[in-house]
């Protein structure tokens, strides 16, 4: 069964990584599905303010049932990454770390990993909120062989949310 997912990650630093992982969707099969915004595009959105882009980002979000995080070396700070995985998780989205350091960006050079025990953003009773506590599952795209397992990995992560709703 096709998943519609929304894939967060850190644009500049971290596209070419991400379009390895998108490009999977052509050789291997749509498994998943999903639209990773092209970067004119989300500028255009950023233009109109930090409202307009949680609006899209929310509005991304409608109709899916898991998030996955493409890890680089900064993607856990970013700040509308942490507003992503926040929202996923208020609509009980599976939430899946797929660490992507290990692909080559555009000058073929790897990343140091981002720290998964990364605050994200803080519970109601202001104790923080750290990724690696919140995901349903941490994975590495290289390690773990993403590209026949990226599927898998969801519907595990699903299964596993379910499991604690």
């Amino acid at each position: 069964m096709a998943r519609s997912v929304f894939y967060s990650f850190h644009y500049e630093n971290d596209i070419f990584r991400v379009n390895q992982v998108r490009n999977r969707w052509v050789t291997y099969g749509n498994q998943i599905q999903s639209g990773i915004i092209d970067h004119a595009e989300f500028e255009k959105i950023k233009r109109t303010g930090k409202k307009a882009v949680e609006n899209w980002i929310d509005s991304q979000l409608d109709g899916t049932s898991a998030t996955i995080v493409l890890i680089g070396a900064e993607t856990l700070y970013r700040e509308y990454v942490q507003y992503e995985i926040c929202k996923s998780l208020h609509k009980n989205n599976a939430i899946i770390g797929v660490y992507i350091n290990n692909l080559s960006d555009i000058k073929g050079m790897v990343c140091s990993p981002c720290n998964r025990h990364t605050v994200i953003g803080y519970y109601s009773s202001g104790k923080p909120a750290y990724f690696d506590e919140v995901a349903d599952a941490i994975y590495d795209y290289r390690i773990d062989n993403g590209y026949e397992n990226l599927d898998k990995w969801v519907e595990r992560a699903i299964i596993i949310k379910n499991a604690r709703l």
